[in-house]
């Protein structure tokens, strides 16, 4: 903070439990890692490379140590993770994630069909030696899950050992949790947060008004994951109420 400013929200500060703010890098050269981790590395608790992009990016032993020694945890996306479980290679994609250091691994099943009861294996396998973020929903347009579906798939894999579950929107914000013109289903999030630890869920919302969404519903500690890099800071001025989206919902004005 460059001055104190009285009435902000109370942030915890890294490493958190809650509050998370997870990045999406699409393919960020080292030196645009470089310049992220110099302007919002206290910001960014996460580091997703999304979806298949670790495989075909160059230096990536480098960048991941630059995240590293920035104190933000990195992960490869869950398409990945599918990509090698269809063609029968999970020890190759365990022997992938050790060569470079991972100590946290996606589980997903959005663009394939997979057994719940073997997913539940693979994170409670996965979950011996990584920490593990599981993720709810499927990456299809028009795919409905019913909301007591959405629960007990949360649930089950946090008892098998996901230490959160990350609700599907995909990077467009316009799946999962989301209509395809990017607003929130209220109803099924509703229904959501009565059964499963809000603290336990990380949101996928890509999208400044599905940020300002999630936080005037569940205030600057909300989980939000999807993040773009560029929008790392104009989410934590909303999680702060230092933009007009959420200026309000933290600060009242004296009569």
């Amino acid at each position: 903070m460059n001055f104190t400013l009285p009435g902000l929200p109370e942030r915890m500060t890294k490493p958190r439990d809650k509050g998370l703010t997870m990045v999406m890098d699409k393919g960020l050269s080292l030196r645009q890692a470089a310049d992220l981790v110099s302007a919002a590395a206290e910001f960014t608790d996460f580091i997703k490379l999304g979806f298949g992009t670790s495989l075909i990016t160059n230096e990536l032993a480098e960048k991941l140590h630059v995240y590293k020694e920035a104190g933000i945890k990195t992960f490869f996306g869950g398409t990945l993770f599918e990509a090698f479980l269809v063609r029968g290679m999970v020890d190759d994609y365990m022997r992938y994630l050790e060569k470079f250091g991972m100590e946290v691994v996606e589980v997903s099943d959005g663009s394939i069909h997979l057994e719940h009861d073997e997913k539940c294996k693979l994170i409670a396998r996965l979950a011996k030696n990584y920490t593990v973020l599981s993720e709810v929903g499927s990456k299809e347009e028009g795919v409905i899950i019913h909301p007591g579906n959405w629960i007990a798939l949360m649930n089950k894999e946090i008892e098998a050992g996901a230490w959160k579950v990350i609700a599907e929107a995909r990077e467009s914000g316009t799946v999962g949790i989301y209509r395809p013109n990017g607003n929130a289903h209220v109803a099924l999030i509703n229904k959501i947060l009565q059964n499963v630890p809000a603290d336990k869920i990380i949101w996928e919302a890509p999208r400044k008004s599905q940020q300002a969404w999630f936080i005037k519903l569940l205030g600057a500690q909300a989980n939000l994951g999807n993040i773009p890099p560029e929008d790392i800071i104009p989410l934590e001025t909303l999680r702060l109420g230092l933009r007009g989206d959420t200026f309000h919902t933290f600060f009242k004005a004296k009569a």
